[in-house]
């Protein structure tokens, strides 16, 4: 295994360095994320915030800034709040024990030994979602494999089979193995280092392991959202999410918005009288768009209003439309916000960001419920 890693080990930016640093910040991005949408993010976020020290200086919102589009903003969070805990507590290193590394926000078992493991060599083994299906399958381990019995067999087959002298190439070569050649779907055996130990390969298990697992059933929505807009061009952000719960727009700044049912026009007025004390009723209806955040289904419909003047009220934000290239905000924001600039024909500021999300229209990079690690 760690010869064929080392002969096949992709040139990834983080395997550049064992800066527990730089090993942090790329498994916290990796985290339910593909790696070629990690890589846009990652050069960029060490060029503003190049060490923990920059990083617990930061604000909050220019560490969301350069996290938008990269979805589950919880992490961008946890992560600010981290370097403040390991700059005040750990002088600037992230801690070398798993004891100490647990207690950083947002750093589970799995975070700190892969970090431990990678940046420190500390002999800890790693199990995610490609670690997990190499050695189910490896062992022939079927059935749910986050159940109690094969999750407690895979956690044992993962510490006798850790190479202890080199456990971050290690991680990492199972890693990549699962990544790359153990995939859930149609392995490729015939190229793989280990087939000839592999159980589910010589028994042809390989299609029934791992066995599939249910996926939680969409749930689609409708959120209605005004684009507030007075003679400037300029728009009224705000905090509060509104009936709908936050994970639509990520508890970042949003247009006022409200899930609605049969009357989307009349809903937002409604809410937009409740919220702002905005009697908004010449509402104009811009283009719908399709949106998707894990197992929600969203279609936006976004509504246009001119006015001659914004609200100021606690917990809102007057801004010019076009500049949301320098604001924290989620991709489902992003969206709205080119529809109404196309709209008022507001001119893009030269600093915006390109859409985070691609062709893909996602606030959620990737449908991945593992773990996706330094692979």
């Amino acid at each position: 295994m760690l010869a064929w890693f080392g002969k096949h080990r992709r040139d990834l930016p983080w395997r550049s360095s064992r800066d527990p640093y730089r090993v942090w910040l790329a498994e916290v991005m990796l985290q339910q994320t593909r790696i070629a949408a990690v890589v846009r993010y990652y050069d960029r976020f060490l060029s503003h915030f190049p060490s923990v020290e920059s990083l617990a200086r930061a604000r909050e919102r220019n560490v969301l800034k350069l996290w938008s589009g990269l979805g589950y903003y919880s992490r961008a969070r946890n992560l600010h709040r981290a370097a403040k805990q390991i700059v005040a507590k750990h002088n600037g290193q992230f801690p070398r024990t798993l004891e100490f590394a647990l207690e950083l926000p947002g750093i589970g078992p799995y975070t700190a030994a892969a970090v431990l493991s990678i940046a420190y060599q500390v002999p800890l083994a790693v199990v995610d979602g490609n670690v997990r299906r190499v050695l189910a399958r490896i062992s022939a381990i079927r059935g749910d494999l986050l159940g109690e019995g094969p999750r407690r067999r895979i956690a044992e087959a993962a510490e006798t089979l850790l190479v202890e002298r080199s456990p971050g190439d290690w991680n990492q070569a199972l890693m990549e193995l699962g990544e790359r050649i153990c995939t859930p779907q149609n392995p490729r055996c015939e190229v793989c280092p280990v087939a000839r130990f592999c159980r589910a390969q010589g028994q042809k298990l390989t299609g029934e392991i791992p066995a599939p697992r249910r996926k939680r059933a969409p749930v689609n929505m409708r959120i209605a959202a005004a684009i507030l807009c007075d003679p400037r061009c300029r728009t009224i952000l705000v905090e509060d999410p509104g009936a709908h719960d936050d994970v639509v727009f990520s508890r970042m700044w949003q247009f006022p918005a409200v899930e609605v049912a049969r009357r989307p026009k009349a809903e937002l007025v409604a809410h937009l009288r409740a919220s702002l004390a905005i009697d908004a009723r010449s509402l104009e209806a811009l283009p719908a768009m399709r949106h998707a955040v894990t197992f929600r289904n969203l279609t936006l419909l976004p509504f246009l209003a001119r006015v001659a003047h914004l609200p100021k009220q606690a917990r809102t934000r007057i801004v010019p439309l076009s500049r949301f290239g320098e604001l924290p905000v989620s991709a489902a924001t992003h969206k709205i916000a080119v529809a109404a600039r196309n709209r008022t024909n507001s001119p893009r500021d030269s600093r915006e960001l390109a859409s985070p999300e691609g062709s893909r229209g996602r606030d959620r990079p990737f449908p991945y419920s593992e773990p996706s690690s330094i692979a």
